[in-house]
């Protein structure tokens, strides 16, 4: 069994979520049954990108994972695309008999066995500027998939007030999950300069709006790793 692999980069810090500023190494998939209008990662989504991935065996992925972080134990994250199109049972076991801890971020439409066996599932879901809809029986499906220890939170991109009405819909329904909203990115160019100041403006608009609704039930934070490097690959 190979897996497809996008790119492997690291350690550097989560950008975003439960585990922001975490010293981290990414594993990015290749491969998505996604296809949001607002992609930031369409070098790891788009199938016209799949000369690019590389076939990898779990001990080549988990070799580079090592060789990378110096043999340090720390986290490892799953990212993609969609990295739960795939098998990554071996490369956890690898990974945990040497200490490592494993994230995965996905955005709740495929189940995966190998989801108990994870520290951290983030859950994703895609909120209607992407284009897309979600089952939230698959979503479901992948709360019911993780074990005991498995830390599970959702983080929603938000866009806009239709986004943000929607992720309040969406947080009644799961109330028990710890909830992470986060500003839409639209400058999704790696070659163009990140405007620093129409992210911080979008950072600015909801954590207004949340607090002029009295909505306390969310963790407010931007997506630090554009603010830092922009949509550069790698970081």
């Amino acid at each position: 069994m190979t897996l497809r692999i996008a790119e492997i980069f690291g350690p550097t810090i989560q950008g975003e979520g439960a585990l922001i500023g975490e010293p981290t190494v990414f594993v990015r998939t290749g491969g998505c049954d996604y296809r949001c209008s607002w992609c930031d990662s369409l070098h790891a989504v788009d199938s016209a990108h799949r000369h690019d991935w590389h076939p990898m065996s779990a001990e080549a992925v988990w070799d580079e994972v090592e060789r990378l972080s110096g043999g340090t134990p720390l986290t490892v994250s799953l990212s993609g695309g969609n990295p739960a199109i795939q098998d990554f049972t071996q490369v956890m076991a690898l990974g945990q008999s040497k200490g490592y801890r494993f994230a995965c971020e996905t955005q709740g439409s495929i189940a995966k066995p190998w989801f108990g066996a994870l520290e951290t599932l983030v859950l994703s879901p895609k909120p209607p500027s992407s284009g897309e809809t979600v089952d939230w029986a698959d979503f479901e499906d992948c709360i019911a998939a993780t074990g005991a220890k498995t830390q599970v939170v959702m983080k929603i991109v938000i866009f806009d007030a239709n986004d943000y009405d929607w992720a309040r819909a969406a947080a009644g329904r799961y109330p028990d999950l710890p909830l992470y909203l986060q500003p839409g990115n639209p400058d999704v160019d790696p070659d163009l300069p990140i405007k620093t100041q129409d992210s911080l403006d979008r950072m600015l608009w909801l954590v207004e709006k949340v607090t002029s609704d009295g909505w306390f039930t969310p963790r407010i934070l931007p997506q630090l790793h554009v603010l830092l490097w922009g949509n550069k690959r790698g970081v």
